[in-house]
């Protein structure tokens, strides 16, 4: 049963990421933690559905406030038609024009979000946050960007350019199930994974803050009593590093 054969494969995948990542996940989580506790801000972009993973640590219950979505114009699911957004990713430049026009800052984080790390605007974005005093958390896939070529000048990849790298732990070109009779595989995992970590990075910021004696600054679901007063007042505290009001 191919259904069954994809959510093996996805656990197998959270499993992998918890055989291999866990290392990687709390350095992540310390330099968000030594972000906030000094001040900075968070940042985090990805193109196309990679852009999903943003989504999922911005304005979410249980997630952090601080975390500033980027957002990568004509490269997410609203633009039409979509497969603009498979052609303006690799536009030399425009990664670094999307950062240099953010509140991104020298001492704050960015998260980047890429399977296969070799379109531009990824690596423009990361050579850009290295230029400025950036830190860069990669989210990416090692089967994958270490058998394609860079589609930037430079020749490098997300992977060779980020403080903390972290492995989401797809296969090569993501799908991951073969259907008998048909020769494409089906099925993407990068999702599954890429929400996975983020969250997984958030819980233990989260838990070093905490452990530092530090109020973590946490979304309240919206839905339950109080979250609505609770959340005003936190967005009211922490005004300052949140630019997505």
């Amino acid at each position: 049963m191919s259904a069954r054969q994809y959510l093996q494969n996805a656990c197998d995948a959270l499993q992998k990421l918890i055989d291999t990542q866990l290392p990687q996940i709390q350095t992540a989580a310390h330099l968000l933690a030594d972000t906030i506790v000094n001040g900075g801000s968070i940042f985090s972009f990805g193109a196309s559905h990679s852009f999903m993973i943003t989504e999922e640590m911005v304005y979410r219950t249980g997630g952090l406030m601080l975390v500033n979505p980027i957002y990568p114009h004509g490269m997410n699911l609203s633009v039409r038609p979509l497969t603009l957004t498979s052609q303006l990713e690799r536009v030399v430049g425009l990664g670094r024009e999307f950062l240099m026009h953010s509140p991104a800052k020298a001492g704050d984080v960015l998260i980047l979000t890429s399977t296969s790390g070799r379109n531009a605007v990824v690596i423009d974005m990361a050579l850009l946050a290295r230029e400025k005093g950036i830190k860069c958390i990669a989210i990416t896939s090692l089967a994958y960007t270490d058998r394609v070529a860079s589609r930037h000048p430079s020749g490098k990849k997300l992977s060779e350019l980020a403080d903390v790298l972290v492995d989401n732990a797809v296969p090569y070109g993501d799908a991951a199930v073969v259907v008998p009779g048909f020769q494409q595989k089906v099925g993407p995992l990068s999702s599954v994974t890429g929400c996975a970590l983020a969250n997984a990075i958030v819980v233990e910021t989260v838990q070093i803050l905490v452990q530092r004696g530090v109020t973590p600054p946490v979304f309240m679901s919206a839905n339950l009593d109080g979250g609505d007063a609770f959340n005003a007042e936190q967005l009211r505290i922490h005004r300052g590093r949140i630019h997505y009001l």
